[in-house]
């Protein structure tokens, strides 16, 4: 029976060899001639593992980009979106729901924008950034149902259309085109806000 220690040692080797795959995978995608090759060979090159070792870590190209994408979840506080459904009053869960994807966005920009433009090429990439647009599509909606019902009742049209335009203000392509090369977080969050705020039904605007 392996001792303790070798089983931790193990343990910690194998969290390195993860570790420097998913800088690898970040790496390239951050490369002006390396994103738009990526693949797992490419990765395991930039990583110095061989390709089983990938696999063996992560089981697909899908594995390891949703690996990916939560370690850049972790990096740019997305742990933080519980404070956002806490707060009593929707508007405000609204307004600070906005501003932890505006956090997230601006932490990891060019990465965002590359895996978001790789989307449109490679169908794993769409896979991954697809059903992490439906759960942030799913958070908007439930703060859209909690405005409703505090401040008053929508038609269902009108309901399908307010969450649209608050998951189009909460997206990364609504941030990096409003930022553009010189504006902070702390210009655009305010902004955002106000274009959230715009779309609400006159009944449901804050006064």
């Amino acid at each position: 029976m392996p001792r303790p220690y070798r089983l931790g040692q193990r343990q910690a080797a194998a969290e390195q060899t993860r570790a420097r795959i998913l800088t690898a995978a970040r790496d390239m995608l951050m490369s002006p001639d390396g994103y738009s090759r990526f693949s797992i060979e490419a990765v395991a090159r930039q990583a110095d593992v061989a390709r089983m070792t990938v696999y063996h870590q992560f089981g697909s190209k899908i594995g390891l980009l949703e690996a990916l994408c939560d370690t850049l979840a972790a990096s740019g506080g997305m742990e933080h979106l519980a404070t956002a459904f806490r707060q009593p009053n929707p508007l405000d869960a609204l307004h600070e729901y906005l501003l932890v994807f505006g956090r997230f966005w601006e932490a990891d920009r060019l990465v965002m924008r590359r895996l978001r433009a790789l989307a449109g090429l490679d169908p794993d990439f769409e896979q991954v950034i697809r059903a992490r647009d439906a759960w942030r599509r799913q958070g908007i909606s439930v703060i859209a149902q909690r405005l409703v019902e505090q401040l008053g009742p929508l038609p269902e049209a009108a309901r399908d259309e307010l969450v649209d335009v608050l998951f189009t203000l909460s997206s990364f392509e609504t941030f990096d085109t409003l930022a553009g090369p010189t504006r902070s977080l702390e210009e655009v969050a305010p902004l955002v806000a106000r274009l959230a705020r715009a779309a609400l039904p006159v009944t449901n605007r804050a006064d």
